[in-house]
């Protein structure tokens, strides 16, 4: 399992982007993913493959909505030792900083 971190931002469009955030969300819930909205970018967890196929489609919503230049930006954390879920990954930082 693998977690990206994806910000899809139209460019030219104005201060508030959340219409196209939410569209984007939209795609996310589709296809069943666990997925946290966050101030700067959406943290989705799944199989690669999907993830990759679903933040392509995400980077497409904004073109769909009439933006003529989207600027898209992916992180990904492929862990294939043991199993990576976003609440792990919190909860190993929450572990370190009570001791």
């Amino acid at each position: 399992m693998a977690i990206i971190e994806i910000s899809v931002v139209p460019l030219g469009e104005g201060c508030s982007v959340s219409k196209y955030v939410a569209e984007c969300v939209n795609v996310i819930k589709r296809y069943n993913l666990t997925y946290e909205i966050t101030a700067m970018g959406t943290i989705i967890e799944g199989d690669l493959e999907k993830l990759m196929e679903v933040a392509l489609l995400m980077h497409k919503v904004p073109f769909d909505m009439g933006v003529k230049r989207v600027l898209t930006t992916i992180k990904i954390d492929d862990r294939r030792d043991k199993t990576l879920t976003i609440h792990s990954k919190v909860e190993s930082v929450k572990e370190k900083m009570s001791k």
